[in-house]
């Protein structure tokens, strides 16, 4: 009897050793596993709670980590100008998002969160960050191995603040540009549009050679996951109102707005966010056909696909009248992580509900976990879940600021030059005297535009590092040019002193989404009767500091050259390089630059189609040295 017990107790010892070594070695943790077996692994390992969790994103402010312990959330992100401090650095920004991340590490599975932020020009929430050119400058360059370069910069910025994910590019072709998001778009022609998409490799990484179709790509801790928006046909909304509904056929559809999708899945985009928009009046959050029917199925889009801010309250109206009608069309449409971002609670009570009902199978969200956490795995999250402060010094490097110098020199679009034959351009750097005038000319954040700092950008040069136009031509001009500097000069001003010629810089203040939304397109005042007296009394270029071309035929006549400069960013000395012939212009329109705003929507190729200056257009110089 003594003899048997001990065998009992022998074979228990060693079933419970087994058991042990069972629980130490868990294979969704093996990186030396394949990535399906990883997901399928996991995803049995979860609760429906702990599912549910992984599909909710949430604001930064209320992601505490008792939040991000109790209720298991996936992902959290900063929206525009949400910030942990005032100019916080780099090291500031790591230590907060690694406080929200040791808490998701801290659960049951230890699933990492994925952090998300609004880098759509440059990490442009970020103090000393380098802010580039919108992308309606990009558009001009036509130059897709500069655009993957910027990707690369961008992607080493937002991983210098310890952050993994960037929602961009925006590939909306902008079809109106009383659009207030028409500078998110490189142009008008979805051709340019598809050859910006070299972007996302920049971002992401180069797709390595053996990949399946629509598997999402992420190379590493120097990359980030990129974020292709917004699906599908933002840009093409009546009147160019934003979040308004897009009519157009679905081969218009196909033809126009879709295209960029089909390279952005090629080259392995990790993500893809759902538009505001509706399409023949069907939102687009709650339009399964496209997003699970189109996007998933026929593309093979193996990613997930992720809501806008509230964008699921929006599908009803008015926004949030029906929240469990709300949750029930976005999820069952096919959207894997909803952007919440605040009211968490609401949602996941909601969503659990319709799960438990039957209402929303188990299936759908299985999906949507398997998509989420094939990105985590992908990207590395669960080896390198924290970030180091390694990178810091990324953040706003000269290396950077350089290629956003080049990137303006390029995309700088000369209209006009001369008016009669003598040219203008390029300015001569010696001169006794010379006039810079203009709301635009001493003001960083009227250069960099909206989603720079705030999500509505912000106006002055304390906003964040970097020079303007006047500090460029200041720089640029011999020194024994005396640079005389009037924001808005009076006739007799301008009359009184005998300048060489002026410099005008003028345009539109900082807007972002329906706030810049415009019927008129109107330059500000003083603008307009700053262009007439300035222009009428010396000779001056005026540039154009805007989001979309803008009413400017009433004064092209009485001005000598004409610039448009766009949104250039943190690095005006590129458009001083260009003024004073250090090197040529070369950008040439990728939209069409209308007479009068009652021609609009008019895009290269309509009937109507007559324009002050037309697509493709754009005079060149020769560098003078």
């Amino acid at each position: 009897m003594g003899r048997f017990s001990i065998c009992i107790l022998g074979f228990l010892l060693l079933c419970c050793l087994a058991a042990g070594t069972e629980t130490t070695y868990l294979k969704y943790k093996d990186p030396k596993q394949p990535l399906g077996a990883r997901i399928k692994d996991l995803l049995s390992r979860m609760t429906l709670e702990e599912k549910i969790g992984q599909m909710v994103q949430i604001e930064r402010k209320v992601a505490t980590p008792d939040t991000m312990k109790k209720y298991f959330i996936g992902s959290v992100l900063s929206g525009g100008g949400s910030v942990p401090a005032p100019k916080a650095s780099a090291e500031t920004w790591i230590s907060a998002v690694n406080e929200i991340q040791k808490a998701a590490l801290s659960t049951r599975l230890g699933i990492p969160m994925i952090y998300g932020i609004d880098a759509v020009h440059g990490h442009n929430n970020v103090y000393n960050a380098t802010i580039f050119p919108h992308n309606v400058g990009l558009g001009v360059t036509r130059d897709p191995i500069l655009i993957k370069k910027i990707g690369e910069a961008t992607a080493l910025e937002v991983r210098a603040t310890g952050i993994p994910y960037a929602f961009a590019p925006c590939i909306a072709v902008c079809r109106d540009p009383r659009w207030g998001r028409c500078y998110e778009s490189y142009s008008e022609d979805h051709k340019i549009v598809q050859l910006m998409t070299e972007i996302i490799p920049g971002l992401q990484g180069d797709l390595p050679a053996n990949s399946h179709k629509g598997v999402p790509f992420v190379a590493g801790k120097q990359k980030v996951a990129a974020c292709a928006k917004h699906f599908v046909g933002d840009g093409g909304t009546t009147k160019g109102i934003n979040e308004n509904n897009t009519v157009i056929s679905l081969s218009g559809l196909l033809n126009i707005h879709m295209p960029a999708y089909y390279n952005s899945i090629s080259k392995g985009v990790a993500t893809v966010m759902v538009s505001y928009s509706s399409w023949n009046g069907k939102k687009m959050h709650a339009n399964r056909d496209l997003v699970t029917g189109f996007l998933k199925n026929k593309l093979k889009f193996r990613g997930f696909v992720i809501s806008d801010w509230q964008g699921i309250d929006r599908i009803t109206s008015p926004p949030h009248a029906n929240y469990s009608y709300s949750v029930e069309a976005g999820v069952s449409a096919g959207i894997d992580m909803i952007m919440v971002p605040e009211t968490y609670t609401e949602f996941i009570d909601d969503l659990t509900y319709l799960v438990k009902k039957n209402i929303i199978p188990v299936s759908r969200i299985d999906d949507a976990v398997k998509r989420i956490l094939r990105v985590k795995f992908v990207m590395g999250l669960f080896e390198n879940p924290l970030a180091d402060n390694s990178l810091v010094n990324e953040l706003g490097n000269k290396e950077h600021r350089e290629l956003a110098r080049e990137a303006v020199r390029k995309s700088l679009v000369l209209l006009k030059n001369g008016k009669y034959s003598e040219p203008l351009l390029p300015l001569p750097k010696k001169a006794a005297k010379i006039l810079v005038a203009g709301t635009h000319a001493d003001n960083l954040g009227y250069q960099c535009g909206g989603w720079t700092i705030t999500w509505q950008g912000l106006e002055g040069n304390d906003l964040t590092v970097g020079t303007t136009i006047l500090k460029a031509i200041t720089n640029t001009v011999d020194p024994t040019t005396q640079v005389v500097y009037s924001q808005n000069p009076d006739a007799n001003f301008i009359k009184s002193n005998k300048f060489s010629y002026a410099i005008v810089v003028v345009g539109e203040p900082p807007y972002a989404e329906t706030f810049g939304d415009s019927l008129n397109l109107t330059i500000s005042e003083p603008g307009p009767s700053l262009i007439n007296n300035v222009c009428g009394a010396v000779k001056c270029v005026v540039v154009v500091i805007s989001g979309r071309p803008v009413v400017i035929q009433p004064y092209v006549a009485k001005i000598d050259a004409l610039v448009a400069a766009w949104l250039p960013g943190t690095e005006g000395q590129g458009v001083a390089d260009v003024l004073f012939g250090d090197y040529g212009f070369t950008g040439k329109l990728a939209r069409t630059w209308f007479k009068t705003v009652d021609q609009l929507p008019m895009n290269v190729g309509d009937s109507h189609y007559d324009p002050l200056f037309p697509f493709g257009f754009g005079l060149t110089t020769k560098p003078t040295n």
